[in-house]
């Protein structure tokens, strides 16, 4: 028999008190004769997830003779509420007794460190093993099926029900949505996190229409009522009207028809990526990590890859998913998407110009630039949050779930753990609160000149106007459509005209001043001149086989007042975008001339 350290388990304590024990109070000793794992973990924190995913297993396996308690010990000011952790234990599936630790003292009692920590009690009250982070699962198994073999021979294991006791289902049309989508038909899809399903509401954001999923755990694709799915969250519309799913706890990318009701799997194994494994190639073929949240952008659906604190990005053409920001390691730190750090994104929106993205862990609000730059708006750490509007430098959030781009060029941030829905308007780099009073706000869609909010803890959906200068569009910003434009395939020479106004001239300080994007729908269309660069004018090639599609164009250019006389002269950012329908046709133009500034506006 293996020898080991014996040292005597502090007893359990915190002021939260019990959760899932039918109003009992535990204590080791009535516990002794049991294994009994702590679980020490904190709602905020997708390794304290994955670690709960990974212990229901042993769970259900050993029911007789292990109980795990889990200990919550909070990060943020949010997670030391009661009410928040009732209803985190029901969000996440809890079925084991949980102490509620707001003041950290069981915590300190067993020296813990870091968020999840794993502590193994044998049936005499001893701890014989205590294990950091996620992916301990098989370790312990080891462990206990030893621990069982001893004890049993000793006559020290004692057999019977765990103590845990079900609390009462509550009756809701939700039950702890995650994420929105406004579909074509002006109805909301919303996923059902916790039972396991999507389902669509009618437009006055209430009335259920239809659901998608059988409602029980699992990973099968089929027809909309025996589909399965698994805590899912983000939802993004496909041009072909279909919608990607983030099934986050398959650790997958799931597609959903809504006009035949059918669900396929697009991306992942249904297995958590571990370290180490390829971050590119066949889609089927590659794991994913609790993908939070999907947005198509430019002809790719990014993924809020939280798991692994990245973004990833499929493409629905090739079918391959690809690491696209972020190193793994866990932080805030701007820069090249390769080189920067996330601390897992959440939330997910589009605009023509960037991808905005809710960074939870730092309670940061991130953007990409198109030629993949990662940027802070607001956040400065993973121990900084608070709730403090002004400059954006000094505004606090605290672990936001989502992002949504408002019309005017600003967006909504939906700042989860400070109950409120917050707005960052980079024209002016000021943080404001839109609403307060909401309960755990992870999501939030326009409809016209309102947003609906995920009121995630409320199991809701709530419409609230938007203020008059949010819903107006920005004039630079705005994407321009232009009618179908006849071009010839082949070479396409795009030139982009930029002159600086009267008084000002080309900001070239820290180098170009201009810069250009361009992409297509369908991606195909273009077989070169996707992508980002400096250069205002660009030659596209255009795949003849493709007779008809978009090209988005967006470009933009810095100028400063032209003043000698001035120390530090103002400057100022000229923006604009296109999105130009064109048809392939022998003998049309071969040039597409558009005016960013200058005395000629297309």
């Amino acid at each position: 028999m293996v020898k080991r350290a014996r040292v005597r388990a502090p007893e359990l304590a915190g002021r939260g008190g019990w959760i899932n024990t039918g109003g009992r109070e535990l204590t080791l000793t009535a516990l002794r004769g049991r294994i009994v794992i702590l679980d020490f973990w904190t709602f905020c924190c997708v390794n304290c997830l994955h670690a709960l995913d990974e212990l229901r297993e042993l769970e259900a396996g050993h029911r007789d003779t292990v109980v795990i308690v889990g200990v919550h010990s909070p990060k943020f000011a949010h997670e030391a509420e009661h009410g928040a952790v009732l209803d985190a234990v029901e969000r996440y599936a809890v079925e084991h007794p949980v102490l509620d630790d707001p003041d950290l003292d069981t915590w300190k009692q067993y020296a813990v460190r870091a968020w999840p920590t794993l502590v193994v009690i044998d049936p005499e009250g001893y701890v014989v093993a205590q294990h950091s982070g996620e992916g301990h699962a098989h370790t312990i198994e080891r462990l206990v099926q030893d621990l069982e073999a001893e004890h049993a021979a000793k006559g020290t294991l004692r057999r019977g029900d765990a103590p845990y006791v079900a609390p009462e289902p509550e009756a809701t049309a939700l039950r702890f949505p995650g994420k929105v989508l406004a579909l074509p038909s002006g109805n909301f899809l919303v996923s059902d996190t916790t039972r396991h399903q999507l389902v669509e509401l009618g437009g006055d954001g209430e009335t259920p229409v239809r659901r998608i999923g059988s409602g029980e755990r699992g990973l099968a694709d089929g027809p909309a009522e025996c589909a399965r799915f698994s805590e899912p969250q983000g939802l993004a519309l496909l041009p072909d009207d279909s919608v990607v799913v983030a099934d986050t706890v398959n650790h997958a990318l799931r597609r959903y028809d809504p006009v035949t009701g059918a669900v396929t799997t697009l991306a992942g194994t249904g297995r958590q990526r571990r370290h180490g494994e390829p971050a590119s190639g066949p889609a089927r073929a590659i794991s994913l990590s609790s993908p939070w949240d999907v947005a198509a952008w430019h002809g790719r659906v990014w993924i809020a890859m939280a798991g692994v604190h990245q973004l990833w990005a499929y493409d629905p053409r090739e079918e391959t998913v690809t690491l696209t920001a972020g190193t793994a390691d866990e932080g805030l730190v701007d820069g090249p998407g390769p080189e920067a750090l996330f601390a897992q994104p959440s939330g997910l929106a589009a605009t023509e110009e960037r991808l905005w993205v809710a960074d939870a862990e730092t309670s940061a609000l991130r953007w990409v630039d198109l030629d993949g730059t990662v940027r802070t708006a607001v956040g400065t750490g993973l121990f900084d949050f608070g709730l403090r509007d002004g400059p954006a430098g000094q505004a606090l959030l605290q672990h936001p779930l989502g992002v949504t781009a408002l019309p005017d060029g600003s967006v909504a941030i939906s700042d989860t753990y400070n109950n409120a829905l917050r707005r960052y308007d980079p024209r002016t780099g000021e943080v404001s609160t839109l609403a307060a009073d909401l309960r755990e706000p992870s999501d939030a869609v326009l409809a016209g000149d309102d947003i609906v909010v995920v009121e995630s803890a409320r199991h809701r959906l709530t419409r609230l106007r938007l203020p008059e200068e949010a819903a107006r569009s920005a004039p630079l910003t705005d994407r321009t459509r232009r009618r179908t434009t006849e071009v010839a395939p082949g070479t396409l020479h795009l030139e982009v005209t930029f002159e600086a106004p009267a008084g000002q001239k080309p900001d070239t300080r820290y180098g170009p001043s201009t810069r250009l994007f361009v992409s297509a729908t369908p991606p195909e269309l273009l077989r070169d001149g996707e992508g980002a660069g400096s250069s205002l004018s660009r030659p596209l090639q255009l795949d003849p086989a493709v007779p008809a599609g978009v090209l988005h164009v967006a470009a933009s250019a810095a100028s400063c007042d032209d003043d000698p006389d001035t120390p530090h002269p103002a400057c100022h950012l000229h923006r604009r975008a296109w999105t130009i329908p064109v048809r392939l046709t022998e003998a049309a133009t071969d040039r597409l001339p558009l005016v960013l500034a200058g005395s000629h506006v297309d």
